[in-house]
């Protein structure tokens, strides 16, 4: 069969960068009952909550998560706050949890969760928030230079006042493709497999 070559993207198109939040990652899954349930391998006890016909479960890097095997609490907040999060729709809505106990812990008392897309920076849940965007343009060098500094320089925007940030990450728009840097372990700290 003949395969075509893909198109590739323009690179001076618009980019995004945000605030890389050291936290573990985050997903909230929204599906619909009738016509998704059996696309999914999903255990019973790791559906959070039912809003008519829509099903939430919740999910870390590599696996959905229940109330009974956690990681960090955010199973159990997501069915604590699911009525707020029905509010993101269906799809596959992608964060970092963090604060309280989970890596930089930024001297938070809590826990919190970031979306990583800036689409529900005004119109998300009162219950989220959004990576904080840095920069926006088309020159991706310049603004990625750019928000590294601005950290280096300002500490966190994600939790103001502290000075240890982890990095940045660059959406660009035109692959849809999200990359990051970081100040320490640029070189990657993780495996494709860890939470």
């Amino acid at each position: 069969m003949f395969e075509k070559w893909k198109s590739i993207p323009r690179l001076n198109k618009e980019v995004i960068v945000t605030e890389k939040i050291d936290g573990t990652n985050a997903q909230i899954h929204i599906f619909d009952q009738r016509t998704e349930l059996g696309m999914y391998d999903i255990p019973a006890e790791c559906v959070l909550a039912r809003e008519d016909n829509l099903l939430m479960c919740a999910g870390s890097r590599s696996r959905y998560i229940s109330v009974e095997d956690d990681n960090f609490g955010f199973a159990k907040w997501v069915q604590d706050n699911h009525e707020e999060l029905f509010k993101l729709g269906p799809g596959r809505h992608y964060g970092e949890w963090w604060g309280l106990g989970i890596q930089r812990g930024y001297a938070l008392s809590e826990r919190r969760l970031s979306m990583f897309n800036p689409k529900w920076e005004d119109q998300g849940p009162q219950c989220v928030s959004t990576a904080p965007i840095l920069a926006r343009g088309t020159d991706l060098s310049v603004l990625a230079n750019y928000g590294m500094a601005v950290l280096r320089e300002k500490g966190s925007f994600a939790a103001p006042g502290f000075m240890d940030p982890e990095g940045i990450i660059v959406y660009h728009s035109a692959a849809n493709q999200m990359f990051k840097t970081t100040f320490d372990f640029d070189e990657g700290k993780w495996s494709e497999e860890s939470e």
